[in-house]
This record gives C-alpha cells, structure tokens and sequence, in this order.
C-alpha cells in the first residue's frame, strides 16, 4: 500500500472469514486517525463499513506494532483475524513465512500454515477475574448469570454459553446486547452461543463488544474453544464453525494457536 503522498487517508480493506476490519499502514509516514474518523469510516452506509479498524506502526524489537479499534471507536487489546490478516500481508511483502507482533495484550507469534492459511499464537488464556477484569471473585467456569457462562480472557473479555439448541436463547441480537454490558464485565464483554456439534467442533455465534454481531471472530473462537476444554465438552485441539466458516484451534502450552484463511479485499484513500 503505497498511498503517501495521496490527499486522504489511505486504507486497506480485509477480512477473515467476513469478520472485516480496515487496515491503516502507518509505516510510511501517515498519521492515525482520530475518533471521529474511526467511527465515521466504520459507517457501513455512509462510510466503508468494518467490524474492527487495526493500523500497523514500525516497532524497533518485532516485526510491526498493531493497534485495534472496534467500531464503535473503542480500543481493543486483541482482535485474532485482523492479526492473521496483517501477518498474512507483511509475509506477502517481505517472504518471509515467520513474524512477531505487538499488540496491547502480547507480542503475538504468526507464521505461515500452507494452503493459503495463516497461523498466529493469541497468547495464554487469562484465568484471573482481575486481569479478565470482572468486578468480582466468582467461579470462571461457571459464571452466576442465567444459562451458566464461562468467562475467559484473551487480551479482551469473553462469556461462553453452551447450550443444546441456539435458537432456544430468542433474539440473538437482544441478547447479545444485554449481556456485553452485564455489571460483572465493567470493560463490558464479547459474547459467545456455542454448540457442540462433535467431540472436537463447536458451532459458535458471536457478539463482539463495541461491534455487535460478526460472522466470525478470532479472539472469541479462541475463548469459546478454551471453555470447552475447561468444561471438559472437547479437548484443546478444536474446530470452530462461524457464520462465516471455519477456524481450527489448539491450546497448547505455549498458547492458543488459532489457523484460518485471510482476504485483502482492496485499497482505497478515505476523504471523508
């Protein structure tokens, strides 16, 4: 994305698995938008439209720095498919098949799967209510909140319900509203329905905190994948199938490794 000198705002448009984001390469002098830009540009009517805005910066110890925003203009600490799709472009760039990311949760390791996929380390699940934060010390693995969640922490904040049937929860939207804000999550929550559909493959909706609902998210399949395995429903390696396809996902000693196909969709200049 060479734009620098183009009057505007140059942006990438990508996604994984429909989960869509605008990149914005800072790399080459542009400077970061600001609030009122993030929400403008995230405006699927009136702007180009996004679930998470991610902007890439130079870093003198890893390969790049990220930053991510929700579209509500939110900060996030973590966002997984964007991660996957910068890596993905930085490899394409410099052919190179390994990288180390920064973001605000972790330096995040990312390398190329084959088959066209990209592969990169989300980190050690958090465990602790503090650093999840929830507001107070309760049982993780089974929430007191109405259908039994689990909470997780994966750079952001996670509520995994399982259940048998997922339309039996009503209004997917309604729901997912009234949980992101539940007063036990005070930076407010992502939100996970998830159904086990075999020993080692969930069916999982997602509402995403500051999004609302996406066909896909990376953090979120990580979290629900480690519920699962925290309840005892799957084992650590998992296969997670989204609105928008499909996730694999292996929580191994070193963290939760999450491997999926990436799009960069087009270029564009923003001159909102």
């Amino acid at each position: 994305m060479e734009h620098a000198r183009t009057p505007g705002l140059p942006f990438m448009k990508m996604h994984g698995l429909g989960n869509d984001f605008v990149v914005i390469d800072l790399r080459h002098g542009i400077e970061a938008p600001d609030a009122a830009t993030i929400t403008a540009m995230a405006d699927r009517h009136f702007g180009v439209g996004f679930d998470q805005m991610a902007t890439i910066a130079h870093d003198d110890e890893v390969d790049a720095r990220l930053v991510f925003f929700n579209a509500d203009g939110s900060r996030s600490a973590a966002c997984g498919n964007a991660t996957r799709c910068i890596a993905r472009f930085v490899m394409d760039g410099t052919g190179r098949d390994r990288l180390r990311l920064r973001t605000d949760h972790a330096v995040l390791a990312a390398e190329d799967a084959g088959c066209g996929l990209t592969r990169v380390n989300m980190g050690p699940p958090v465990l602790e209510w503090r650093d999840i934060p929830l507001a107070e010390a309760v049982d993780l693995d089974h929430l007191p909140i109405e259908g039994d969640p689990v909470a997780t922490g994966m750079g952001n904040p996670h509520m995994t319900f399982f259940v048998d049937d997922p339309g039996g929860i009503g209004n997917f939207d309604a729901f997912g509203a009234r949980h992101e804000v539940h007063p036990l999550f005070p930076e407010r929550t992502n939100v996970e329905v998830a159904q086990l559909i075999a020993p080692d493959t969930l069916h999982v909706r997602i509402w995403e905190r500051g999004v609302g609902k996406t066909l896909a998210s990376g953090s979120c399949s990580c979290a629900a994948a480690v519920a699962a395995a925290r309840r005892g429903l799957t084992g650590r390696k998992v296969q997670v199938e989204l609105a928008g396809g499909t996730l694999w996902i292996d929580w191994r000693e070193d963290g939760v490794w999450m491997t999926g196909p990436t799009a960069h969709v087009f270029d564009g200049v923003w001159r909102g």
